[in-house]
């Protein structure tokens, strides 16, 4: 028993799906054991979680576009782990996509590499890219240590990043099979978006550019390439709904495919967006209120894997193009910091748990990227841990949250439920003082986040 240990005690520790009272040991940024609340462990420093608050994991956000290098003025691996420790998580994986290179080369990995490591403040793993120039060549990015491979069926807005055919689709998913990885899939079919430049300001006119149609015929098409190559397959940022009962029978026939959707989903409905309300813009689309109640019924039903955040930033300027034309604007949405408030706000007004949402914010995304360890409180793993207020009120304003551009679809959204404390390795950086909504948060120590490999090596 030595004086460096760390012990926690909580009257309510999120451990194996549910909440007990319990003492986290930790020692050498790792757990070491986890106790009875009174239980007398020696020496050691003591924090107690107060009466009103839990002890969560960290939490695991596998979709994050940090955008460094290349554009970083969109948001950078400083801005964006900041954010994310703010709102409770401890690790992120890093899409091949809008960096300059993409992450689609083992070297362009190296760069990315390089520019996350003097600045992470939390874990940060990353994707690769599946584009048609590097099919055939994929092994030396998986030896690399990327987690999988991110493509998109459709456009995705940035010509150095292109789309897959459905033939290249097929040829991806052999040959990732054969590497052992697995695809992660933007899955809109193209042959039916009908977005052709400018919308005007009304947001129906933008949602019926993507119709539903879309993502269900492209995700039909990847179970069918995931059953016929036994490839691992995930659908990203699910928004249709109706989708849903396929990937429900494509799960219970043995097809290997996992499924996420986002908090914006989640929380906000069309019917709600205003005219020229851009920074709402995100693709597959924000759809109705009657869609976001199957989402929450695949929730509940454990259908969907993971919530994530897809936090897709970009400056304000291109957020507004064509001043809040639907057409025109920069899709995605800012929301890195926020996710787990709004969703629970959004659960508990369904008499829905927390113990219910927490998986997917934590175990539910490190099991989709393959992140051993990651997402708990068990002996042996990675002392990051977070304190969430349940009841705390949180009133969003998008000019003081830590994500690079003040622009966000969660601005000034009425919000219960926020990060208090989150520990990374088991030392302390964030703290935001007990009581109000309005402190400015602090940040302890200079970023000491690892780069994690799929490959088994720590590169930092």
């Amino acid at each position: 028993m030595t004086a460096t240990r760390l012990v926690v005690r909580a009257g309510r520790a999120y451990l194996g799906g549910s909440f007990r009272p319990a003492a986290v040991v930790v020692e050498a940024g790792r757990i070491v054991d986890v106790v009875g609340v009174r239980d007398r462990v020696g020496d050691a420093k003591r924090v107690l979680v107060p009466d009103d608050a839990v002890l969560l994991p960290g939490l695991v956000d596998s979709h994050v576009h940090v955008n460094e290098p290349g554009r970083t003025e969109w948001e950078g691996f400083r801005s964006a782990t900041l954010a994310a420790a703010a709102g409770g998580v401890t690790t992120i994986v890093d899409m091949p996509l809008n960096s300059l290179p993409p992450t689609t080369t083992a070297e362009a990995l190296e760069i990315k590499r390089a520019a996350a490591e003097p600045s992470a403040f939390i874990d940060v793993g990353f994707w690769g890219g599946a584009v048609p120039d590097n099919l055939g060549s994929l092994a030396p990015l998986h030896a690399a240590g990327v987690y999988g491979f991110k493509c998109f069926l459709s456009p995705s807005g940035v010509d150095e990043f292109p789309h897959l055919d459905r033939a290249q689709l097929g040829a991806a998913m052999e040959e990732i099979a054969a590497l052992g990885s697995r695809i992660i899939v933007h899955a809109e079919d193209p042959a039916l978006l009908h977005d052709h430049g400018a919308l005007g300001q009304g947001y129906d006119a933008f949602l019926a550019s993507r119709p539903a149609a879309s993502e269900a015929s492209a995700i039909d098409a990847v179970i069918a390439e995931a059953r016929r190559t036994g490839a691992r397959a995930h659908i990203l940022h699910l928004s249709d709904a109706h989708s849903l009962p396929a990937i429900r029978a494509a799960k219970a026939s043995g097809v290997d495919l996992t499924v996420e959707t986002c908090p914006h989903y989640l929380t906000i409905v069309a019917e709600d967006i205003p005219d020229g309300a851009s920074e709402f813009k995100c693709c597959p689309p924000i759809r109705e209120a009657s869609n976001r109640a199957l989402l929450w019924e695949g929730i509940v039903d454990g259908t969907i894997d993971a919530i994530v955040s897809d936090h897709s930033p970009s400056t304000i300027d291109l957020k507004r193009s064509g001043d809040g034309d639907f057409g025109l604007a920069w899709g995605g949405i800012a929301g890195l910091q926020v996710g787990l408030s709004a969703v629970w706000t959004e659960a508990r007004e369904r008499g829905i748990p927390l113990e219910k949402i927490l998986p997917l914010f934590t175990t539910g995304p490190a099991a989709v990227a393959g992140l051993a360890g990651a997402g708990v409180i068990d002996v042996g793993a990675p002392a990051n841990l977070t304190v969430f207020g349940l009841d705390d009120p949180l009133i969003i304003d998008a000019a003081r949250l830590l994500h690079k551009n003040p622009i966000t679809a969660y601005d000034r959204r009425v919000l219960t439920g926020r990060t208090r404390r989150t520990w990374l390795h088991g030392k302390a950086i964030y703290n935001v003082t007990e009581g109000g909504a309005g402190e400015a948060p602090r940040f302890r120590g200079k970023p000491r986040g690892r780069l994690l490999s799929a490959a088994g090596s720590r590169v930092a």
